[in-house]
């Protein structure tokens, strides 16, 4: 060895102890690469490396995606389209932090059907079981409330789905959607407290879980094959490191390859801008809550308390109690027959679920081509160019209404008449009804005159009533509307 890299490598040494005698990083590397796995080194095990990688992952995709976004129902929809269609690189950060949710759902089950078939809760592990379907909870509510943060027609609507759903639960039940909501109908309200959730609440109960998992982990020590005994451990050992670090580091770099690939190849779209008006649109979930959606057909009216309620609570508790309704030390799963089984038909019953309602969709012509019409206009949002917040969102739109007096006066008889309540003060539209910028575009001046006369029976049922003014202030309120282009 030379002596520039003796000097280089004595610098290395130096500034490695300094920073061991402040920190203790000797002994903690040593804590964490030294833990014996009973029999060894297995590719079995990558799955909880995965997962930690994966949600860090979803954090730092997160933090850049939350640079741009505003969460508000005026807003969140122009932002998301600003990251997809305008920003560098954005449309890529954003389809790997949208695929990433569905990659932790993947890892997650393949995760618990191993240490399930393993019998790796068995053996003073009953609280590491536990914290893991905390975890499995927690996940599955970042998808959740994630996926209504692009206020697109698909979020909109699943998410007004999923949150009527808490209706159901007897006594509490409106109450929780209501606090979902922020009210009765989804808003602005909504979008934050969903985000507050997403960005705040929910990582920081999971940072929590986490580390209390791995905390239980390294107590319990890692359960090694089948053929182990779950207490008293047998097999020679080898250190995690650095069989076990190349193997789960060989893993990440396959779903580093596999995010790349889906986030390139098939950018994640985004659909039109919610519009709850939308009487027509069928709602569907994400693919890994769409066992659940099929589930609710099969329990209308007042039996719905039985499949909403009560049966998912009575297989969640067993699932979550499983320890220590599962006492045996025997780990084999040839020799757990019973166990197995019925998990073996929870897991077939839920992809069975799945395939149904795809299959169902597929096979209805009427259902199939409103999902290819949404599909479309999908495609068509997403070739558009990028348009900003709409003029009425800015000075200019209030600037085009003062230039023509009869359009000004004609926004002052539009907020008299509370026209604003449902519309928006600048008419660009709100959860309640939607936008009138650019209605000019759609009807003539004496068209507007005759549906404010005359509203339709959609508008009727949205909350429009009759509008009753002298002739001349008519005049004016159509010059206003006309003038939101």
């Amino acid at each position: 060895m030379s002596e520039k890299d003796q000097n280089a490598t004595s610098g290395h040494g130096r500034l490695f102890q300094w920073l061991d005698r402040r920190t203790g990083l000797r002994g903690l590397l040593h804590k964490a690469l030294d833990e014996p796995i009973p029999g060894g080194a297995k590719f079995a095990y990558v799955f909880g490396s995965g997962l930690l990688f994966v949600f860090l992952s979803q954090i730092i995709t997160g933090v850049f995606l939350a640079m741009y976004y505003v969460p508000s129902a005026d807003h969140a929809h122009t932002t998301v389209a600003y990251i997809t269609k305008e920003v560098t690189a954005g449309s890529l950060l954003r389809s790997i932090h949208s695929y990433g949710s569905s990659l932790i759902v993947i890892l997650i089950v393949l995760h618990l059907g191993q240490t399930f078939l393993y019998g790796s809760y068995k053996g003073r592990r009953e609280l590491l079981w536990m914290s893991g379907c905390i975890l499995l909870a927690l996940m599955l509510g970042m998808a959740f409330t994630g996926y209504l943060l692009p206020w697109d027609q698909k979020a909109y609507f699943a998410t007004a789905v999923g949150t009527n759903i808490t209706s159901e639960i007897p006594v509490i039940g409106s109450w929780i959607k209501q606090l979902m909501r922020g009210g009765n109908e989804m808003g602005t309200l909504t979008v934050s407290r969903f985000y507050v959730a997403h960005v705040f609440l929910i990582p920081a109960l999971i940072f929590a879980f986490v580390a209390s998992h791995v905390f239980l982990f390294r107590k319990a020590g890692a359960a090694g094959p089948v053929k182990e005994d779950p207490i008293e451990p047998r097999l020679p050992t080898e250190p995690f490191y650095p069989r076990q670090v190349l193997i789960d580091l060989a893993f990440t770099l396959v779903l580093i390859g596999v995010l790349w690939v889906l986030a390139h190849f098939h950018p994640v779209e985004l659909g039109p801008e919610a519009d709850p008006s939308d009487t027509q649109y069928l709602p569907r979930p994400e693919w890994y809550y769409r066992p659940f959606f099929q589930w609710l057909k099969y329990w209308p009216g007042a039996s719905s308390i039985i499949g909403i309620v009560l049966i998912p609570l009575i297989v969640g508790a067993a699932f979550f109690f499983l320890p220590f309704l599962d006492r045996s030390s025997e780990r084999r799963p040839w020799r757990r027959p019973l166990s197995v089984g019925i998990f073996g038909s929870v897991l077939a019953g839920i992809v069975s679920l799945g395939v149904l309602s795809y299959r169902g969709d597929a096979r209805d012509p009427g259902v199939a081509a409103q999902l290819k019409t949404q599909n479309e206009e999908t495609k068509t949002f997403m070739q558009a160019a990028f348009e900003p917040e709409p003029a009425a969102h800015t000075l200019q739109a209030a600037n085009v209404a003062l230039a023509n007096p009869d359009a000004a006066k004609g926004k002052d008889i539009f907020q008299q008449q509370s026209c604003n309540v449902c519309h928006g003060d600048n008419a660009e539209g709100t959860a309640a009804a939607p936008k009138l910028i650019g209605i000019s575009n759609k009807f003539p001046p004496e068209k507007i005159e005759a549906l404010l006369h005359h509203p339709t029976a959609k508008m009727t049922e949205g909350g429009m009533t009759p509008v009753d003014l002298p002739p001349a202030d008519l005049s004016k309120l159509i010059a206003y509307l006309t003038s939101l282009k």
